[in-house]
């Protein structure tokens, strides 16, 4: 049998973009949505667009009505977190219908990267002082990500606070934002946007250039996000950013604890929160005991 090579059918762009100049550049492809790297009114403002395509194995009806649900719902949750300080990324324009949402596109790194370096660069240090006969000094790494982690803890905190559960907290979601010159950010406008350009996902400076110390944590990707008043689904997200800390960063697990504490203080209702947390760890350590 002859076998003849394939080629990959285009990924689905909805009606507005099909036609852009330059066109939308694909970052990432999810379970539910593709994730583009494009422009809002003129090439110079960089922007992402989220496009839920239509799911074939869906009836058309039922489709339709989730994906207009979904793209509503995030983006809605995004305006109040925008509107109460939270910092993630604004929403520029959208049609629910279509299933696509334009977003500011946040120049930085995620947070999974920048720990994963620090991480490498205090292995390396320890092993030169091994190699000089020098004893495990303190390490300026630990530091920083001490830093980092508090930046965590009082970012899911004012999340928390405006009663936003994120459905998704992994280290992957988050991204450092460091400003030109380490200046303060530029604020919020009441429209939902900052005086200065815009962005959302990875592509910044170069990595070695971002400090744990230097700008602020910006959560993305609200897709599972729901808003919430409930204790019990701000533990759970706590529950899993814990997980995503003991299978991605296992050196930096202990850190964790930093998240806590910091979250602690933020956030009013963090005592009965972080006492749910401890019901939830328990629920998962027994669900992993009996497969």
């Amino acid at each position: 049998m002859e076998i003849t090579n394939v080629s990959p059918l285009p990924l689905p762009l909805p009606p507005p973009f099909t036609h852009t100049h330059p066109a939308p550049t694909l970052i990432t492809q999810g379970a539910e949505a593709l994730l583009y790297r494009t422009h809002f009114l003129r090439p110079a403002h960089p922007c992402a667009l989220k496009h839920r395509p239509a799911k074939a194995y869906r009836h058309p009806t039922l489709d339709k009505r989730l994906t207009r649900h979904r793209i509503l719902s995030e983006a809605r949750t995004l305006v109040k977190c925008r509107r109460e300080g939270v910092s993630v990324p604004g929403v520029l324009a959208l049609d629910a219908e279509a299933g696509w949402m334009l977003m500011e596109w946040v120049e930085g790194r995620t947070v999974k990267e920048v720990v994963v370096a620090a991480e490498s660069k205090g292995k390396k240090g320890e092993g030169e002082q091994e190699r000089n006969g020098e004893g495990k000094g303190e390490a300026g790494e630990d530091d920083g990500l001490r830093v980092l982690m508090g930046k965590i803890g009082r970012a899911v905190g004012r999340m928390h606070e405006v009663g936003v559960v994120h459905g998704d907290l992994t280290t992957s979601n988050m991204m450092l934002v460091v400003r030109p010159s380490q200046q303060s950010p530029p604020p919020l406008r009441n429209d939902g946007r900052t005086d200065g350009e815009g962005s959302y996902v990875g592509g910044g400076g170069r990595l070695e250039e971002v400090e744990e110390e230097e700008g602020e944590i910006v959560l993305i990707d609200f897709g599972l996000a729901a808003q919430s008043l409930q204790d019990e689904d701000k533990a759970v997200d706590l529950y899993v950013l814990e997980r995503a800390f003991g299978s991605t960063h296992p050196e930096a697990e202990a850190g964790f604890r930093e998240v806590l504490r910091a979250y602690g203080e933020s956030y009013r209702g963090a005592k009965v929160v972080l006492r749910r947390l401890e019901d939830v760890r328990l629920r998962g350590r027994k669900r992993s005991m009996l497969g």
